[in-house]
């Protein structure tokens, strides 16, 4: 038995992991198939589920759809990313530009996305740019006020050592503020890829002929197919996981360093 604090080992994680997804579908297949206690329009059974891929593939473009999202997602987290990072550099390193600003980015951060989405048709249109800008906007809020946080955090040590050596201030932001805070922002950047999804069915509902994911479950539900709806929320899991996953790799290229266990 594990004491509080203890890790389990690979193999133990492994078969807890197995074990518990077992006791979900075997719970799920209780309710909706042996016992029957919900309708299939409120739960659909995982063999409904399962099944419903096969309808997904062969006539609604699962493929298509999941490559549109996909794509969706890149270009609204590498614009955000692009614009982000220098500008939150700019501002948390500029202490004038950092009063100025630093009220008001508290502030909006409480603006509730989904309402915005009027102006952004009103801006963009329907299609896919105004799509890649409302999903630029959403990360871009949370990321920015991330970059700003890792200025900060920055260990004053670095600096003096910089500083120590005869780096000019240029000097010390290229090799010190700009290395750490990429370094540490990639973190926040992981997390708002995921949260990102939600904005992406959010803007794929607008134009459900724009396809997308989120435009699929949108037409599903109104045709009430909810297994459909389920297995769409399944890929959009299944996405994220693989994304997440080539996310953590790159991390570990791109930032060695900080795998480094130390002793």
């Amino acid at each position: 038995m594990l004491k509080i604090g203890e890790t389990m080992s690979k193999k133990s994680k492994l078969v807890v992991e197995i074990t518990g997804a077992a006791g979900i579908l075997l719970i799920w297949w209780t309710i909706t198939d042996l016992l029957k206690l919900l309708s299939p329009s409120i739960l659909p059974s995982p063999l409904a589920v399962v099944w419903s891929f096969k309808e997904l593939y062969l006539n609604n473009g699962l493929v298509g759809n999941a490559a549109s999202s996909i794509k969706l997602n890149l270009l609204g987290l590498g614009e955000a990313t692009l614009l982000a990072i220098p500008l939150g550099l700019v501002i948390g390193l500029v202490p004038t530009l950092r009063n100025f600003s630093e009220r008001y980015l508290t502030a909006i951060r409480f603006l509730p996305l989904t309402a915005v989405v009027g102006l952004f048709i009103a801006w963009f249109g329907i299609e896919t740019n105004m799509k890649v800008q409302f999903l630029a906007f959403s990360i871009f809020l949370f990321l920015l006020p991330e970059v700003i946080n890792k200025v900060d955090n920055v260990e004053p040590v670095y600096v003096q050592v910089a500083s120590t050596l005869g780096a000019s201030g240029w000097q010390t932001i290229r090799s010190v503020y700009i290395p750490v805070v990429l370094a540490r922002s990639y973190d926040s950047i992981r997390v708002l890829a995921a949260l990102s999804w939600t904005y992406i069915v959010v803007a794929e509902m607008v134009n459900a002929n724009g396809g997308g994911v989120g435009a699929l479950i949108y037409i599903c539900s109104r045709r009430s197919r909810i297994d459909k709806v389920f297995a769409l929320l399944l890929t959009i899991i299944v996405i994220g996981y693989a994304q997440d996953k080539i996310l953590i790799f790159l991390d570990r290229f791109l930032f060695p360093h900080k795998y480094v266990k130390k002793e």
